[in-house]
């Protein structure tokens, strides 16, 4: 599990110095280097091991960020990048890249094995899952890939494959761990405790999915509970985006396990306040059950989730921060920095930073 993740340089971050635990909640107003952090590990992950030297800035999959000028801190008179990680175990891997504004890539002089680092580092195994703030939304049929949900168990960083994950697993997989049971599931399959995390959000979800013969398609249709039985079958297109943009989410938090890292961009998108707040506890329950959890956020319900569950339990303070994203401007440059908020067993803030957690006031006082 990553203990420490250290920058320098990249982009607005002119140097950050992050501790991590198994729940990091990344807060702060726009354009303040909250992605930018999740960039750093996605560059890593997407160049495997470095074992050639080479930092790739574009890739379909992970981040595409353009050339060296797109990601270096421009007010820097040093002309190098740095990334270090570092393992509960106190295991450090660090590496120093030379700038060069036209090259869609950074060349550096630390090599590891990538047996070495998938070792010792989640972020470099296959027990990994990212999911893009653009995920995928309703659509008449989903793709499917068999290498994807089988070899690497992974739905892709659009949640492209959580259909086709549900189709092949729904049924036959179950979750053991009591922490992610939901207490009004059907049993345990993957497909009915989804079902019931889902309901959380819109009551009495139920999923069908359908593989097309002799196509790589997968259909989705939901039904909704009603006093005797089912609704009739709906096209995701026929239900809003909730649903089906919050599927992938749900799924890759009730396959967390030991070790696993999830790293999640907008959880909250397109989801009622109540349901961003069910869905803060549903993050603090995964990482409970084992997996480290980085989710950058604009909800104040889904910290107020997370708050909630260290006061009721179920996850200890310790394991669930906050770090708030600012930037400083001087005379003579621009950056970033970050805030470590901590939670006592209260669910009490350590800090409440400007723009942190206060629009609701901000707006209340004016219509006093």
């Amino acid at each position: 599990m990553l203990k420490r993740l250290q920058i320098k340089n990249f982009k607005a971050l002119k140097e950050a110095d992050v501790s991590l635990g198994k729940l990091n909640l990344l807060a702060g107003i726009n354009s303040m280097g909250k992605s930018s952090l999740i960039q750093v590990l996605l560059l890593l992950k997407q160049s495997g091991s470095l074992s050639d030297g080479i930092l790739t800035l574009n890739h379909d999959e992970f981040a595409a960020l353009g050339k060296g000028r797109d990601v270096f801190y421009q007010f820097s008179e040093e002309k190098t990048i740095s990334f270090l990680i570092e393992n509960t175990k106190g295991d450090a891997r660090n590496w120093l890249f030379e700038y060069h504004a036209d090259r869609d890539y950074l060349n550096c002089e630390q090599r590891y094995s990538f047996p070495e680092l998938s070792e010792a580092f989640n972020l470099f195994s296959n027990n990994f899952q990212y999911l893009n703030a653009e995920r995928m939304g309703p659509r008449p049929s989903y793709r499917s890939s068999s290498g994807y949900i089988e070899n690497r168990k992974q739905i892709g960083s659009k949640g492209e494959y959580a259909v086709h994950y549900l189709n092949v697993f729904g049924t036959s997989e179950k979750i053991q761990l009591d922490l992610l049971h939901h207490p009004k599931s059907r049993s345990r399959s993957v497909l009915h405790e989804v079902d019931a995390w889902l309901s959380e959000i819109s009551p009495g979800t139920k999923l069908n999915t359908t593989a097309v013969p002799g196509t790589e398609m997968v259909l989705l249709d939901v039904q909704f509970e009603t006093h005797r039985d089912y609704t009739n079958r709906f096209r995701p297109v026929n239900v809003g985006f909730g649903i089906s943009f919050v599927l992938p989410v749900v799924l890759a938090l009730l396959m967390a396990k030991k070790d696993r890292l999830i790293i999640i961009e907008n959880p909250e998108a397109h989801l009622h306040p109540r349901g961003q707040a069910e869905m803060g506890r549903l993050m603090a329950l995964a990482a409970q059950a084992g997996a480290q959890i980085i989710a950058e956020t604009h909800s104040d319900h889904i910290l107020n989730g997370v708050r909630v569950a260290v006061k009721n339990g179920d996850i200890p303070k310790e394991d669930a921060r906050i770090f708030f994203f600012d930037r400083n401007t001087t005379d003579f440059e621009q950056y970033s920095y970050v805030v470590p908020i901590n939670i006592d067993h209260n669910g009490e803030l350590s800090e409440y930073p400007p723009n942190f957690l206060d629009e609701w006031n901000n707006q209340l006082f004016k219509l006093i």
